[in-house]
C-alpha cells in the first residue's frame, strides 16, 4: 500500500511540474507568433499574403496557421496584398 501511495504521490508531482514549466510556453503573445510565421513564410520565398490575429471562432474561410494568447486567438493567413500595403492603397487619391 505504502509502494502504490508513493508511486501516485511521484506521479502527481511530475504532472504538476511539468504543467508548471510547459504553462508559460503554451501562452504565446500573439504578436510574437506572426513574426515568427512571417518569417518562416518570407524565407520560403511567399509574397502577397496577410496574417491576421482574430478571435478564436470568427476565422471565417482564411486558412488558421497559428494560435495564441493561450488558445483565445488564432492568426489567420490570406493570400493578397499585405495589410500595411492595402491601407496605403486605400489611402491614395483616385
Amino acid at each position: 500500500m505504502k509502494t502504490l501511495a508513493a508511486v501516485l504521490l511521484f506521479t502527481c508531482a511530475y504532472g504538476f511540474a511539468q504543467s508548471a514549466q510547459t504553462a508559460p510556453a503554451a501562452r504565446k503573445p500573439c504578436e510574437d507568433l506572426k513574426a515568427e510565421i512571417a518569417k518562416k513564410l518570407d524565407a520560403k520565398g511567399v509574397v502577397g499574403y496577410t496574417l491576421d490575429v482574430v478571435d478564436k471562432g470568427k476565422e471565417g474561410d482564411a486558412k488558421v496557421v497559428g494560435g495564441c494568447d493561450g488558445g483565445t486567438k488564432s492568426i489567420v493567413y490570406s493570400r493578397g496584398a499585405k495589410s500595411e500595403e492595402k491601407t496605403a492603397d486605400a489611402k491614395k487619391p483616385q
